[in-house]
């Protein structure tokens, strides 16, 4: 019963999908999406802009869904004061930070450390959530991502709109 959209981001955000009761089409173009299309960079603060004009379209209650695997790298708007923006129009944000735990792997010069969340900013995500009155959930692997989700649907009634913003990942 909910609608869904999908803003991607990078070094810029833009709206992939539209609020839409479709998710066949949102899923095919979330599928056709290329990593890096939006740019290498991170611009939290300018996703979560795009959603605020998103919210400023559509009727009844909204909420955000943030899933990203970085830190703020790029942007116009700093991502806690965008949080702040979307607290004072009544957007909820649920923040899901992405990356794998440090492990070891071998090279050809033998084994190595490699942190694949090397650049995930908690801090600012548990932020954005708490200013807005989400949750900040944190997703090692795909099986806590579908976890995590399951409990979004829980958190979150039917028939709001979810926004699904992604940095340039396969989410």
């Amino acid at each position: 019963g909910d609608r869904v959209g999908l803003i991607l981001f990078g070094t810029q955000a833009y709206l992939q999908t539209p609020l839409t009761f479709d998710r066949d089409t949102v899923q095919t173009l979330l599928s056709q999406s290329v990593i890096g299309i939006a740019g290498r960079e991170t611009a939290i603060g300018d996703a979560i802009g795009m959603a605020l004009k998103r919210q400023q379209n559509a009727t009844g209650e909204t909420v955000l869904v943030l899933l990203t695997d970085g830190a703020n790298t790029a942007g116009n708007v700093r991502p806690v004061k965008a949080a702040e923006l979307a607290a004072q129009q009544g957007l909820r944000i649920h923040t899901i930070g992405v990356g794998g735990e440090p492990r070891a792997v071998r090279g050809l010069l033998g084994m190595r450390m490699i942190n694949p969340a090397s650049s995930l900013d908690e801090k600012t995500l548990k932020s954005i959530a708490d200013v807005t009155g989400g949750q900040y959930f944190r997703a090692a692997d795909r099986a806590a991502l579908e976890k995590i989700y399951r409990q979004l649907d829980e958190l979150e009634p039917v028939g709001r709109h979810m926004v699904a913003v992604c940095k340039n990942i396969a989410c």
